[in-house]
């Protein structure tokens, strides 16, 4: 599996260099969430703007990093360019239930004000 992964303060960007999100990548990409999360990245970007197609197995991937990140931090998913790609999480309903931002920057300026707005309701808590 051929991707980048980019580390800021607050979030890291996963861009899956990638034409097809299948079961041949799904696997090691779920393992992958997994490692970013137990290693305390607590929001997540998966850039797809290079993936055309998804399978059944590329979206179970992607509901595995929202599922592990509720409660937790930020899944974000942008850069779903593909027609076919956006048809397919339209058609199984997933639009409803992830967060997709159309751009890498709009994505990214979302989830450093989630992170904010957590941090301030921490700070009110205590």
């Amino acid at each position: 599996m051929q991707y980048t992964t980019d580390k800021q303060d607050t979030l890291t960007i996963l861009a899956l260099q990638e034409e097809n999100l299948n079961s041949l990548i799904a696997p090691e990409l779920k393992s992958e969430f997994v490692y970013h999360r137990n290693d305390g990245v607590r929001n997540l970007i998966l850039d797809l703007s290079k993936v055309k197609y998804v399978d059944s197995s590329g979206l179970s991937a992607i509901l595995t990093a929202n599922r592990i990140y509720k409660g937790f931090g930020s899944f974000v998913l942008t850069g779903v360019d593909s027609s076919a790609v956006r048809k397919l999480i339209e058609i199984s309903r997933l639009d409803t239930i992830l967060t997709i931002i159309p751009t890498l920057s709009e994505a990214t300026d979302y989830v450093k004000m989630e992170e904010l707005q957590r941090q301030l309701m921490e700070g009110e808590e205590e």
